[in-house]
């Protein structure tokens, strides 16, 4: 395991010196990816500014004595030998990040009393669908070939929000054409054109607690990119979440970047029409010739850059096709035993109450004690086998289900660790009630929990700075996919989007979204050199600093 070192500097002490050919605002994964690349790719100089006091955003992890958490990476497919997001990763890491099997099931959903597992490899993965719906064989052909359908006319898509605005302007329409074709239509619809077995539509859609929107309201786009993300399986970074960022530090360093720690942007500076740099909490003006916000196309748009500016320049999205993504709760367990001693599986839960994922979310939004849907139960200390030299003797379990806004908007200006006693009577009883599901399924565990503790959207908002909370960025709706605005390139001269909203959510969604931001500023097909050099040893970045 490589040494654990500092991986970035505090603002206050660590100035920015020098000249930087990019500023990135925010290090989550799409930040972070976004200049490894531009680093790698095009020895560029990149300046990384977090305002948290720690990087990797929703890949950073959440620590108590004894005890670690992972806070957004709870699985990762397309991680084999040879797959693209593999090929990526080692990209940005100069190969350095190792990645551990799940094992043959990844996810386990559960309808009511019922439990289906999704076993890796689309071929198991349709047997036993088959298997469980043997009236249905035909519709789940068809499935299998939509999602196939989908994710192949995705990689014109992508590719098209990475070409420069003229040339999009014209092959952008038809590019996009294919994909918005089922992109453009919801889950629900989509599936119901091929059965009306709601139990197998409640099955196959059982992961939609990763993009946060049920069935009749998500883009079909959404379902088949993640439905087919895990089709072989899905991996955990070994050391924990926080090993990603470790690993890409060194690849920015490397071309004479640097990440900054505690280091708020508060305006992106535009001087006759174009970025020059940004404008820092304390009023220090850092310039650059590029600068690339990774802190969702809203903030960047509706907080950072002027509002004269955006408004003049149509750089805006539509608010009333886009809206946030939902919110979450998420708690955190932590235990005085190991995962093997209390037999915890590497695969994930999801729980419904029923197959009516419509009308479960609907009366949870309505009535904070309606049944929470869905409720995700994941084991970070049994995928990790490093996790037990870092913590001997303890093991952790997450869990998490989704939020509205409105439930915690009136604490939003409340202090972090001091907020009132009402907003903690709340958290006390939906601890309560997410560890009854949890006990259900892991019975095991009652009596054995050393820690618990549990995060709101008011914790989100403080820590991710969305205005309501939301963990996926913008809400994957079908409107979101035909928004011509979410793209790498701006209506700004020098301004570039990485991250979620570019691309897709989720840790690989994200990443993605830096792909094709470096792919935008170098005006080069990134995607494609990594793909060809996926199979080809990286060389490390000290070979390639002394070369």
């Amino acid at each position: 395991m490589p040494t654990r070192g500092r991986i970035a500097q505090p603002y206050h002490s660590h100035h920015a010196s020098g000249a930087y050919d990019a500023i990135v605002i925010g290090s989550g994964i799409g930040g972070l990816g976004a200049a490894a690349l531009l680093s790698r790719y095009g020895g560029k100089r990149v300046l990384v500014m977090e305002r948290h006091y720690t990087p990797g955003g929703y890949t950073h992890v959440f620590r108590r004595p004894g005890y670690e958490w992972d806070v957004g990476v709870h699985y990762v497919g397309e991680l084999g030998p040879g797959q693209m997001l593999r090929g990526v990763f080692d990209a940005v890491t100069d190969g350095s990040l190792k990645w551990n099997s799940l094992g043959e099931v990844y996810d386990r959903v559960v309808i009511g009393d019922q439990v289906y597992e999704l076993r890796r490899g689309a071929n198991n993965l349709r047997r036993d669908l088959k298997a469980h719906f043997p009236n249905e064989t035909a519709a789940i052909d068809r499935y299998f070939a939509l999602v196939g359908e989908l994710v192949s006319a995705s990689r014109s898509y992508f590719m098209a929000k990475a070409l420069p605005n003229a040339i999009a302007a014209i092959a952008g329409p038809l590019m996009r054409r294919s994909f918005m074709r089922l992109a453009g239509r919801t889950t629900r619809s989509v599936l119901e054109d091929l059965t009306r077995d709601q139990k197998l539509i409640a099955v196959l859609t059982g992961q939609w607690g990763n993009f946060g929107l049920p069935p009749a309201e998500s883009s079909f786009a959404i379902h088949a990119l993640v439905a087919n993300h895990y089709f072989d399986g899905a991996y955990y970074p070994v050391g924990g979440a926080s090993r990603i960022a470790q690993a890409i530090a060194p690849v920015i360093e490397a071309a004479g970047g640097k990440i900054l720690i505690n280091a708020e942007v508060t305006e992106i500076v535009v001087e006759n029409g174009r970025a020059v740099g940004v404008k820092m909490a304390d009023g220090a003006i850092i310039g650059a010739p590029i600068v690339i916000s990774d802190a969702g196309v809203m903030n960047t748009m509706g907080r950072l850059l002027p509002r004269d500016v955006a408004e003049r320049r149509r750089a805006v999205p539509n608010p009333h096709a886009l809206r946030p993504s939902i919110a979450h709760l998420c708690l955190y367990i932590g235990l005085r035993n190991t995962a093997e001693e209390l037999g915890l599986p590497k695969g994930n839960f999801w729980v419904y109450p029923d197959e009516r994922h419509e009308q479960t979310f609907a009366n949870m939004l309505a009535d904070g004690d309606g049944p929470m849907p869905p409720v995700f139960i994941s084991f970070p200390s049994a995928k990790d086998p490093d996790f037990i030299r870092r913590h001997p003797g303890r093991s952790t379990i997450e869990v998490m289900t989704l939020a509205h806004w409105d439930t915690f908007a009136r604490w939003a200006d409340t202090r972090w660790k001091k907020r009132p006693d009402d907003y903690a009577a709340l958290k006390a009883k939906l601890t309560r009630r997410l560890l009854e599901v949890v006990y259900r399924h892991v019975p095991q565990i009652e009596g054995r929990i050393d820690v618990c503790e549990l995060s709101t959207p008011v914790t989100t908002r403080h820590f991710a700075n969305y205005a309501c909370g939301e963990i996926y960025g913008l809400a994957h709706v079908p409107a979101r996919f035909g928004d011509p605005l979410l793209r790498p390139r701006t209506a700004i001269s020098g301004l570039f989007l990485t991250g979620q909203d570019v691309a897709s959510c989720g840790v690989a969604g994200a990443l993605m979204g830096g792909v094709l931001c470096a792919s935008a500023i170098l005006r080069r097909d990134l995607m494609s050199r990594i793909v060809r050099n996926s199979q080809a040893e990286i060389p490390t970045a000290a070979a390639r600093a002394s070369a």
